[in-house]
């Protein structure tokens, strides 16, 4: 008689080991903002040893954002991140108007961005200065070296999360070779240990510029929270979700501190504040001039592409978890039966970020729009923490580095004053953020209605 027996469904597998969750932590948070927020903080700030100071409270929040999510990951080690958290906690709405906007402008727009900014990079260089214009918009040319680092990196998650894995975790680790390389130069530039003494006069200076240099350091600490959309393919998440998290973030706070010290050494404060690109004026004065400037621009396009392939990784989980759960497309919820990856998540976010490169300069503003709902989003898993222990109060601590509640809270703290900051000073945006967000409600009741048909 023939074999009756059901074919197992594909689903995704846990081929992420320790080093490989490490490097998304890495890889994803340290994109171009290191390499360019030293002038802000310094026009904010006013001096080097505010920007310090703003780099290590930007940092310390980060820490206690960090110890949040490990605890979440340890929880709920499943595909999604906020999504799952915000769904479990505030019910099957709130859930999807998280994973709505992530997958619709959040994640897309992020890939457009990254992709741009390789090719700016790249543009820079006289024989590639036909990739952009004048104003600095992508030329066509440009627009499709752009959409060809999207589908490049779509291709490499398409065929397997683990050679995603190994690909995030080469390119991290020479990631951070070129940035210690980078640091050497600038010290070795003939800079001069004064400057940290030296004040910016034209600073906005105050509590107000401290505020803001604590939130560019918070924007460049970004994307630590990528790691939990990935979670149901991270190895023993117990262990490494947390391992993770923490060791990637005390990686990434002591290069940002070194990184920070080689420009503060190799340039006045007054440099710093006015230059387009502090890290590459930082190693003009090396006797290396030259390399000093191909290797500044070769580790920002490697920053850029680690950066572009975990955002690619974790967008299309969130896809995922939002169709298992019917509450999207139902196709994009398959799993390939070979690479076991969520593949038409995966197309389908490619294909929303070509359209907004082919918008052209119009992405950033809708990007900008989705910083306020990134972050609503990022508070709303911390406050779902609260619940989670409400429920199941005999929970022990996932990461015993704070007790319960004292990093949630302080993280939530931080959080709420970032909100407040990007809502009112971005507020046509962050309006209009808001206006995608409540678009997702007649949505969910279309997909819920359909599922009751």
């Amino acid at each position: 008689m023939p074999d009756r027996t059901l074919k197992a469904k594909p689903s995704l597998l846990r081929e992420l080991g320790a080093s490989h969750a490490a490097s998304i932590v890495i890889g994803v948070v340290i994109g171009s903002g290191i390499f360019l927020v030293p002038a802000e903080m310094m026009q904010a700030a006013g001096s080097a040893k505010l920007v310090y100071l703003a780099w290590i409270v930007g940092g310390v929040f980060s820490f206690f954002g960090a110890v949040t999510f490990a605890q979440l990951g340890v929880m709920k080690p499943q595909s999604g991140g906020e999504y799952v958290y915000t769904r479990d906690a505030f019910g099957p709405l709130a859930g999807f108007l998280v994973g709505w906007t992530w997958t619709i402008v959040i994640k897309p727009s992020s890939l457009a961005a990254i992709s741009t900014g390789i090719v700016r990079i790249l543009g820079s260089f006289s024989a590639l200065s036909f990739l952009m214009l004048p104003g600095g918009q992508l030329t066509s040319s440009g627009k499709v070296v752009a959409i060809a680092f999207v589908t490049f990196i779509s291709v490499i998650n398409y065929v397997g999360v683990r050679r995603a894995g190994n690909f995030q975790l080469a390119f991290t680790i020479l990631k951070i070779v070129l940035i210690l390389v980078i640091a050497l130069l600038a010290f070795t530039s003939g800079g001069s240990w004064s400057h940290f003494a030296e004040h910016y006069s034209a600073a906005t200076g105050g509590i107000t510029g401290f505020v803001v240099a604590v939130a560019a350091a918070l924007w460049a600490y970004d994307g630590w929270s990528d790691l939990n959309m990935v979670a149901e393919e991270v190895d023993n998440p117990q262990r490494n979700i947390p391992l993770a998290l923490i060791g990637g973030l005390l990686t990434i706070g002591a290069l940002y501190m070194l990184v920070n010290a080689a420009v503060q050494f190799a340039l006045p404060a007054v440099a710093v504040a006015t230059s387009a690109s502090p890290m590459s004026d930082a190693v003009r004065g090396s006797a290396l001039w030259v390399a000093a400037a191909v290797v500044v621009s070769a580790a920002m396009i490697i920053s850029l592409s680690t950066t572009l392939n975990g955002v690619a990784m974790s967008g299309s989980r969130i896809t995922f978890a939002l169709s298992r759960d019917g509450n999207f497309f139902a196709f994009l919820s398959k799993v390939h039966p070979r690479f076991h990856t969520p593949h038409l998540a995966i197309v389908v976010q490619g294909i929303l970020s070509f359209g907004f490169l082919l918008i052209g300069g119009n992405f950033r503003q809708l990007f900008t729009l989705a910083l306020f709902a990134e972050w609503l989003s990022y508070t709303a898993a911390a406050v779902a923490l609260f619940v989670f222990r409400h429920r199941a109060s005999a929970v022990p601590d996932a990461v015993p580095l704070w007790k319960f509640p004292l990093a949630p809270a302080l993280f939530i703290l931080a959080s709420a004053a970032l909100l407040y900051y990007t809502f009112s000073s971005n507020l046509r945006y962050s309006e209009m953020g808001s206006l995608v967000i409540l678009a997702g409600i007649p949505v969910y009741y279309a997909f819920a209605l359909r599922r009751r048909v």
